[in-house]
């Protein structure tokens, strides 16, 4: 009989494989897809020697998550790459905002904002450790109380009233826009500020770094860590029944709510079924992977140096867009979140060669081709991107679920993170990580803190399973 039996093999399944298995205990991960990953593979999609990666591209939570630098993945094979700069924001008929890690160059091209910004950002960088440990963690006590609380008076502000309280100048307004929109969420909802900021402080602790070799490279170290341990996993093993799950003392769902309460059937409550079936997925994603002849042109060349650019223009205009997209509506000029991996990875094309990953967000479930809303968005800051493209390949929203079915309706980040789900995801619970069934623990992006490539839902949900088998 196995200790744990962990149903999925994304960041968080590994992560809690890793911890369990370092505890001593006897592990099985089972993955329906012929690779181990989720969220962290990489293909070539459009032409050979072109590494795309399929969904999450860049990944300063990752590289700043306290548990992947307790398991140290860089002894397992994870290079992290760092770019010249995490973010370029470029604005119509003006030179691009850019985030660097130090918080006097960001603030330096913020106009009138200059001081704002140092004063508000200052003390964020100089305890990004602090603000990692504790928005990475489930609710409960904060590591760092008084910290947390100064951080928390403005973080739990709409991102538009706080914009015009914190900035004077669209500059910094811009910058936080771009940053606040990871949220998948409109501005004018609480706590939207609390994403922008973070992103914003991750900026200052570390150059939004890369994977060497795409974003399998991390599930990849995780999966040598795991075995390492003494894990195992099984590929190509769909589980669609609890009756198919092998016996063991305790399950770890790496799913989506939906799919726990319907494998787990009448192994749990009624009640706490009808209360999973009730999670809000927000909005979807359309995504494009290009292969291109050369780098992307940009109006500003030193968009290069980031890793990251965000395309939509001014705060309004992607508050506008955001706020569309949430009311099940196609945005005319949407956000584009960018990545340009093989500025700095030469393993992601050939020589002289580039890749580009782009995406905009949608209403959920979305089947509208959204490839010329895209390109249009990019050429409006990098004339003549088109002419580069030598190939493409693009997933809708319902692709999204199809090639992983936690992504309900496309959504990536693993649920709506406004207020009513925020703290209680996937339901109310004192330990969120537990079901009724003293057996049975989710692990996924749908409970705290939510969606990325940090593995820190993994981490927690495995410590609630230690303490139960204990």
């Amino acid at each position: 009989m196995y200790d744990a039996v962990i149903i999925g093999s994304g960041p968080n399944g590994l992560s809690a494989g890793c911890y369990l298995a370092r505890q001593g205990l006897r592990v099985l991960i089972l993955e329906a897809h012929a690779e181990i990953g989720g969220g962290t593979r990489t293909a070539e999609l459009t032409l050979p020697g072109y590494r795309h990666d399929v969904c999450s591209a860049v990944h300063p939570f990752g590289y700043l998550s306290p548990y992947f630098q307790e398991l140290q993945l860089e002894r397992y094979g994870l290079e992290w790459v760092f770019p010249r700069a995490s973010v370029a924001h470029p604005l119509d008929g003006q030179d691009a905002v850019m985030l660097h890690k130090s918080v006097a160059e960001t603030a330096a091209g913020l106009g009138t904002d200059e001081r704002a910004y140092r004063k508000l950002l200052q003390p964020l960088a100089e305890h990004v450790d602090w603000l990692m440990e504790d928005a990475l963690g489930p609710l409960g006590i904060p590591e760092h109380p008084l910290f947390l609380a100064r951080f928390g008076m403005r973080a739990a502000l709409p991102a538009t009233l706080f914009s015009k309280l914190a900035f004077r100048g669209e500059r910094a307004r811009a910058l936080f826009a771009g940053c606040t929109a990871h949220s998948v969420l409109p501005f004018d909802k609480f706590f939207t500020t609390a994403l922008g900021l973070t992103f914003l402080a991750s900026g200052h602790a570390v150059d939004w770094p890369v994977a060497r070799g795409g974003s399998r490279a991390i599930s990849g170290a995780m999966q040598r860590c795991f075995e390492e341990a003494g894990g195992e996993i099984r590929l190509n093993t769909r589980v669609e029944q609890f009756s198919q799950l092998p016996p063991a003392r305790s399950y770890v769902f790496d799913t989506n709510p939906h799919q726990l309460s319907a494998i787990a059937g009448d192994e749990l409550p009624g009640t706490y079924r009808r209360r999973l079936e009730k999670f809000v997925y927000g909005p979807g994603v359309f995504k494009i992977d290009y292969a291109l002849d050369g780098p992307i042109p940009w109006t500003d060349p030193r968009c290069r140096d980031a890793s990251t650019v965000h395309l939509g223009g001014t705060f309004a205009e992607i508050a506008a867009a955001e706020k569309r997209v949430w009311q099940g509506k196609h945005a005319e000029r949407p956000y584009v979140l960018l990545a340009q991996q093989s500025e700095f990875d030469g393993t992601r094309a050939p020589a002289g060669k580039h890749t580009c990953w782009a995406y905009c967000h949608v209403p959920n479930g979305s089947t509208v081709d959204q490839r010329e809303t895209i390109e249009r968005q990019i050429e409006r800051f990098a004339p003549g991107f088109r002419d580069r493209i030598l190939a493409r390949s693009s997933m809708n929203a319902p692709a999204f679920e199809q090639y992983n079915p936690n992504y309900v309706g496309g959504a990536v980040t693993g649920g709506a993170a406004d207020i009513t789900q925020l703290f209680t995801r996937p339901v109310t619970r004192i330990d969120p990580y537990s079901t009724p069934n003293p057996k049975i623990f989710i692990c996924s992006a749908s409970s705290p803190p939510g969606g990325g490539v940090h593995g820190m839902n993994g981490y927690h949900a495995a410590r609630s399973v230690v303490r139960t088998l204990a």
